[in-house]
């Protein structure tokens, strides 16, 4: 089934389209059934019955569109701390705890919310830390299947993962209050690798004062490239 000129999806905004345009087609069904409405006591079946036998459309159509008189754009506020252990030996890392919290305005259901920013926030996990693509002299690309590209597991999770969104926080432009969900987390999972070069800067110093803090680092922080550099030096340890 395909729905003709319809809106795309992006941006957090189809969970939120999708909401407004069955709420638009509520709208839409409520003003079709009014005129039958007879009073506070009548019955859903009552009603329905009066606006069949008159042959009313009991069905409707909501669309979302960006440039709608009723569509406004706002925006969704986050912060999120980590805190990485890192072994210098292997390059090796485990997150042991994440606190994040983010503006979902009034959620609409705040398991499904939390469940969908501990989901965005593993995957950018994974865009940050695991998932670099190679490729060989040619530009083939060898990063072509799970053996050699890598999406973060269920050990990647935070040990300790504390989500936490507001109450009492309205959000005056979105669908019954609430607030897009998808893509901040992934932005706020930026935490992790920053604390993982963080670490990388307090072994690098370990190893050699005289080296400096800064260091660059070109893409996803891999295994590979903590434990370079790390600058771990077998030099370091003496039995």
């Amino acid at each position: 089934m395909n729905s003709p000129n319809n809106f795309m999806t992006g941006w957090s905004a189809t969970s939120e389209a999708v909401c407004y345009s069955i709420d638009k087609a509520c709208d839409e069904l409520l003003a079709r059934l009014k005129p039958y409405k007879t009073d506070e006591n009548q019955s859903w079946e009552d009603l329905i019955t009066k606006a069949y036998a008159d042959s009313v459309l009991l069905t409707a159509t909501g669309k979302y569109a960006a440039n709608a008189p009723s569509v406004y754009s706002y925006r969704i506020y986050g912060a999120s701390a980590a805190e990485v252990e890192l072994d210098v030996l292997t390059g090796q890392y485990q997150i042991t705890r994440v606190d994040l919290i983010e503006d979902v305005g009034t959620s609409l259901s705040p398991y499904v919310d939390i469940g969908q920013i501990e989901g965005a926030f593993v995957q950018g996990l994974g865009y940050f830390t695991t998932e670099k693509l190679v490729l060989d002299k040619d530009g083939k690309m060898l990063t072509n299947n799970t053996w050699f590209y890598k999406p973060p597991g269920a050990k990647d999770i935070p040990i300790d993962f504390r989500v936490k969104i507001p109450k009492n926080n309205p959000n005056p432009l979105g669908v019954l209050q609430s607030k897009a969900i998808g893509e901040p987390p992934l932005c706020l999972s930026f935490s992790v690798p920053l604390a993982i070069r963080h670490a990388i800067a307090s072994a690098r110093q370990d190893s050699d004062p005289s080296k400096s803090k800064f260091f660059f680092i070109d893409g996803p922080t891999t295994v590979e490239t903590i434990f370079v550099n790390s600058l771990n030096d077998y030099k370091q340890y003496i039995l």
